[in-house]
């Protein structure tokens, strides 16, 4: 049976044209946004997070951008429970709501639920990511290979982020990560309707070298380095700004550091198209067939 409510979610890789959709869209149906994205949600982070501009927030408003600061933990539970409560104030006033972002995990979350992970505290935390800082990305790879060899077979391999959380549980509980994995899916209260966008690989990452080389102008370096004695938080472990703190570090040059943000982007992109490939719910455009994808959204939510 259909149900009353419908969240449309448009997603795909970073920079290909998520937010500027998603804003024509909400203004369309006459509703508002739920960011799904992990890094917009921070209040001190700004320029390397390509947060939906003033004139857009204006716009449409947008539920889990700058709701948070970096000093909170956050995380894809966390984010589910926010997202449920933001979507059921949205559903009282209209019966569809958009949710868009790149973040592969929320999403998961927001449409099936997540399983409960064990706490972990502090010193495990900054245990691994002070090592992580010292010796790198292959002292995560190497840990988890000897101590967690079942995940790793699986894992994503180059992602930082997911390998410290899995190395984080087994350090904490002694169990891998996949033992906390139920994979029961929650049954949700609204219809969903999934859209991908995606563009030619050249074309996609000549938009992403060209968005990088705008945040230079707008001065991420600076940004960053407001940022830097914040380092070894969780929401700084990421593209963009993890760079700039290896140059304040005197660990690589100016250039190694923009040409790395642009690599470690492109990267990032990679996975996130890999992430949403593998779910067949997701109907695929290219960015600028509008019309297409308000004629598909009009026709699904009839």
């Amino acid at each position: 049976m259909k149900k009353k409510n419908t969240l449309i979610i448009i997603s795909g890789p970073t920079a290909v044209g998520k937010t500027a959709l998603s804003v024509e869209i909400a203004q369309y149906f006459n509703t508002e946004i739920l960011s799904a994205d992990s890094r917009q949600c921070f209040k001190e982070l700004n320029i390397g997070v390509a947060k939906p501009n003033d004139e857009q927030l204006k716009l449409v408003h947008h539920y889990f951008i700058n709701s948070h600061s970096i000093f909170n933990e956050v995380n894809a539970g966390i984010y589910e429970q926010y997202a449920l409560e933001s979507l059921a104030g949205i559903f009282s006033k209209n019966k569809i709501a958009i949710a868009v972002g790149g973040t592969g995990l929320y999403i998961k979350a927001l449409c099936e639920g997540v399983d409960e992970m064990p706490a972990i505290s502090s010193t495990t935390r900054n245990f691994i990511i002070k090592n992580y800082e010292e010796k790198g990305l292959e002292w995560l790879q190497n840990e988890l290979q000897i101590k967690d060899p079942l995940f790793w077979k699986n894992a994503e391999q180059q992602n930082p982020q997911r390998l410290m959380r899995a190395l984080e549980v087994i350090e904490q509980t002694g169990k891998s990560i996949l033992a906390f994995r139920k994979g029961n899916k929650a049954e949700r209260d609204f219809n969903i309707i999934k859209v991908a966008l995606d563009s030619p690989r050249e074309e996609l990452y000549n938009t992403i070298n060209k968005r990088v080389d705008l945040m230079i102008s707008e001065d991420l370096e600076e940004e960053a380095k407001g940022l830097y004695i914040y380092r070894t938080l969780n929401a700084l472990q990421t593209v963009g700004y993890s760079e700039w703190f290896d140059y304040f570090d005197n660990k690589i040059s100016y250039q190694e550091a923009v040409d790395k943000i642009k690599i470690n982007t492109r990267h990032y992109a990679k996975r996130q198209l890999t992430w949403f490939r593998k779910d067949k719910d997701f109907h695929w455009f290219q960015p600028y067939e509008k019309e297409n994808i308000l004629s598909f959204l009009k026709s699904s939510v009839e």
